[in-house]
């Protein structure tokens, strides 16, 4: 059956109607965006990744990434500001690790989907 819904055909109403019932939050939605957004940064994909195995301070994620501690700290601002990664103290140093385990699972999802399509790819 046919409907028009802003100026658009809809071939298949019961199709479209339990996608709007499963539909996500528009704040998820936002907050999701803003997730990928972050993962969307080499260089924060990058701290990303080093945090997974162990906490590290600015000092040392600057010399494995090769940029300064300015950069880094704005990278962990950012990052914190998503709760995806914590910190503590230790008298002036700051050490940050992942917020959760779910960042790492995220970034290995991605990642052994990307390796799948390379091998796909290589057939």
């Amino acid at each position: 059956m046919e409907k028009e819904l802003c100026g658009c055909r809809v071939i298949h109403q019961d199709k479209v109607s339990q996608a709007r019932d499963g539909s996500l939050e528009l704040h998820e939605i936002e907050e999701l965006s803003q997730i990928f957004k972050a993962f969307g940064d080499p260089s924060r994909l990058r701290i990303l990744h080093a945090l997974s195995t162990q906490e590290m301070c600015v000092c040392d994620l600057a010399a494995l990434l090769e940029i300064s501690e300015s950069a880094v700290s704005h990278q962990l601002r950012l990052l914190r500001t998503m709760k995806l990664v914590a910190n503590r103290r230790d008298g002036n140093i700051l050490y940050y690790r992942l917020a959760d385990n779910h960042v790492i699972d995220l970034i290995s999802l991605a990642l052994e989907h990307l390796r799948e399509n390379e091998q796909v790819a290589e057939r």
